[in-house]
């Protein structure tokens, strides 16, 4: 796969985090991993529409940098170019867990077993998400990792890892160099806390130390 089309639709996913629903998220980050262009190339663009999610103009050319080459509709992507500023997140963070998970978080201590050390992973952090300031519908877990080299199959592999603990719909977030921190991101990481860090941790920091 060409490396430019893979960096384009992985910023364009991070970007579109908070703002399409976590089952169809996943899932383009999953085909994205497994480097199923086609796919992403007939369902991306008609989801993006179907959801009525816009996308401005920085994200627009992600997206017709990474589809087009791969058969992607063209009215339908030219389609999701929006006239209104991209709405901000309407989650809030907090770095305390649920009461449901145990005072041993066991996705913690795998997530720990498996990045600590790890090359081409910096900083692996997590946050809770809650919708809305009142904290309604549940707390769901955000993974945040930096990584210096390949962030697409990097988030397939974790979120395999997540799905397999009982998370279904996994958020995970891995972050490349000099990436311009959407507000999702940005919200996150100051309500996150530290899981590990990878070889690549010392440079590759999301929270000054």
């Amino acid at each position: 796969m060409d490396p430019d089309i893979e960096q384009s639709l992985h910023e364009l996913l991070l970007r579109l985090a908070g703002r399409t629903p976590d089952q169809l998220l996943w899932r383009f980050r999953d085909w994205l991993g497994e480097g199923a262009m086609g796919t992403l190339a007939r369902t991306l663009p008609r989801s993006l529409l179907k959801h009525r999610i816009d996308l401005d103009q920085a994200e627009y050319r992600l997206l017709v940098a990474g589809l087009i080459p791969h058969g992607a509709d063209w009215h339908q992507v030219s389609s999701t170019l929006g006239v209104d500023d991209v709405t901000e997140t309407r989650y809030t963070f907090t770095q305390s867990a649920p009461e449901w998970v145990n005072s041993v978080d066991s996705v913690s201590v795998l997530l720990h077993a498996t990045l600590r050390g790890r090359a081409d992973v910096g900083e692996v952090r997590q946050s809770w998400r809650c919708l809305g300031a009142s904290g309604e519908g549940g707390a769901k877990r955000v993974l945040l990792v930096t990584a210096t080299a390949g962030q697409p199959r990097l988030t397939g592999e974790l979120q395999r890892v997540l799905r397999v603990m009982g998370d279904e719909e996994p958020s995970v977030e891995v972050i490349p160099p000099r990436f311009d921190l959407p507000g999702y991101h940005r919200a996150a990481l100051a309500e996150s806390e530290l899981v590990c860090v990878g070889a690549a941790g010392a440079g590759h920091r999301l929270v000054a130390a």
